[in-house]
């Protein structure tokens, strides 16, 4: 996983994860894929404004509330929806549609998403994939 970190105070951003999310998906291009559910491993990175970081703001802390910050809650809770919405041919996919489920929130900056299957090979940990999406208003930048 790409260990750029994008919090940063000179951007004001703040990152927001989800680590090791295991759910049972309906995912995969082979027949038995289409019959079977099976372990996936989801990680989420955000990057999110944070409001606190900002050069004029008046606290670094900030409001002690949480719709001022992205909700891990409602990023997990949105995810197990997709994974339990049916199936899905590609993890890709599933990474693309979680990475656009994020991308609503207009504080979320940038969504980098990393889908596994974890039960595909024996010899093999995991086989998945990784992007990178940002808002399509931003500069490469962030």
């Amino acid at each position: 996983m790409d260990t750029t970190p994008i919090a940063s105070s000179s951007r004001a951003l703040r990152h927001v994860f989800l680590r090791d999310l295991v759910l049972q998906a309906s995912i995969g291009v082979h027949p038995q894929e289409h019959t079977t559910r099976q372990r996936v491993r989801i990680n989420i990175d955000l990057a999110v404004e944070d409001d606190g970081g900002r050069p004029l703001s008046r606290s670094p802390v900030g409001r002690d509330d949480l719709s001022r910050v992205v909700d891990y809650e409602n990023v997990a809770t949105r995810t197990r929806a997709i994974v339990a919405a049916g199936h899905v041919r590609l993890v890709e996919t599933l990474a693309e549609r979680i990475a656009e489920a994020c991308l609503t929130d207009s504080r979320v900056y940038l969504a980098r998403i990393r889908v596994e299957k974890l039960d595909v090979f024996p010899d093999a940990t995991s086989a998945g994939v990784e992007i990178e999406r940002r808002q399509a208003n931003l500069s490469t930048q962030v």
